[in-house]
């Protein structure tokens, strides 16, 4: 059986006048930044991304990362004298009180308490804030984070504590598949035991469509940083701004470099429904037979990058073929990346002719050769 093999460019509707103007991420004031395709890994813009900076409480990632590894959601902690010292963004947690591991994830995640994170570190760690540290470091190793260094359980400002925005957002990816998590930071409002209520630090959330979480943090040293995660147009993208210079100026900054991020996409259909991809011939003189995808294709893309479609399937197919029959597949590439592949199928029946129609066939095509001797 002979193949048919193609490449193609497809068109697809992404030429867009101001394509052009809006390749360029837009300035921003942080110190560092990232935009990342979460399901394609592909950075979209970076500015030292690579570079070691303070991230303030967005180690609460991490913090509780390593806590739910080693403790369980309806645990009790009973909270410390050194704990109830703890300053800055706290919930005001008292010595001797008991609380549920659970509340006290949604106060260090949606309220960013340090008191919070503090508890959690000395309940898993068994007293020992140092330990529970050495944890949060190997969780980090595990992870590849291998430009991150923990000195603290709550992220404030101390010499060797660091993260790098690439980090920051891979640690932020990893968090999100924790269900738990998931739920907690996409939240605006809680309450947890003590009558306390919490409120994010979040500004976006709820405000910037499709924004579902993920993280904030501020010191004196760090700036004002934010790690979030965005859905929309069938695209999932994790954005980090780490030292902006305030926090309307994160904001401003995170907004601006998510909304470029996202119109970076558009949703296509990469395999068109009932498209004929090519007529394979069949013998005795049955004519040709339709070949089209199994099922149509939609993704969103990158508009920036061609599409590239490529099929391989045969020009003559051998009786019978039965309708629905699996007969290629066709590939759609954006740039050198994959995005999407389908079946090809036969669209109609045609069946083998039995013995009489084919010596009726060969009968016929030799009357016709000699005719066309003699003409």
């Amino acid at each position: 059986m002979i193949l048919r093999i193609w490449a193609a460019a497809v068109l697809a509707a992404l030429a867009f006048a101001s394509a052009a103007h809006a390749a360029s991420p837009p300035s921003v004031t942080a110190r560092a930044f990232i935009v990342e395709n979460a399901a394609t890994g592909e950075v979209l813009a970076q500015h030292a991304a690579w570079t070691r900076a303070p991230i303030a409480s967005i180690t609460k990632l991490m913090t509780v990362i390593v806590a739910l590894d080693h403790a369980r959601w309806t645990d009790v902690v009973r909270i410390r004298s050194d704990v109830a010292t703890v300053g800055e963004s706290t919930v005001h947690l008292r010595a001797g009180e008991r609380i549920r591991v659970g509340d006290l994830v949604k106060a260090a995640l949606i309220q960013s308490a340090n008191d919070a994170a503090v508890a959690l570190a000395e309940y898993v760690g068994h007293g020992n804030r140092e330990a529970f540290v050495s944890m949060m470091n190997e969780k980090a190793q595990e992870l590849g984070l291998d430009r991150t260094h923990f000195i603290r359980p709550d992220g404030l400002d101390v010499r060797g504590h660091y993260s790098t925005a690439q980090d920051v957002t891979k640690l932020a990816q990893f968090a999100m598949r924790n269900p738990r998590i998931r739920s907690t930071v996409r939240t605006q409002d809680d309450s947890i035991s003590g009558g306390r209520h919490l409120h994010t630090w979040n500004d976006l959330l709820g405000v910037f469509k499709g924004l579902y979480g993920v993280k904030t943090g501020h010191t004196g040293t760090a700036g004002w940083c934010e790690v979030a995660a965005v859905r929309r147009n069938g695209v999932t993208l994790y954005t980090t701004v780490l030292g902006s210079p305030s926090r309307s100026q994160r904001n401003t900054d995170l907004a601006s470099l998510l909304r470029w991020g996202i119109s970076r996409y558009r949703p296509v259909w990469l395999v068109p429904a009932g498209h004929v991809y090519l007529q394979a011939s069949v013998a005795y003189g049955k004519g040709s037979i339709p070949i089209v995808a199994a099922r149509a294709v939609a993704r969103s893309v990158r508009i920036d990058k061609p599409l590239i479609e490529r099929v391989v399937a045969p020009g003559v197919l051998e009786l019978p073929v039965v309708r629905g029959q699996r007969v290629g597949e066709v590939r759609v590439y954006s740039g050198r990346r994959l995005v999407a592949r389908q079946p090809l199928i036969a669209e109609r029946s045609v069946a083998r002719p039995d013995f009489g129609g084919r010596v009726g066939f060969y009968t016929g095509r030799t009357l016709s050769h000699v005719k066309d001797w003699f003409s």
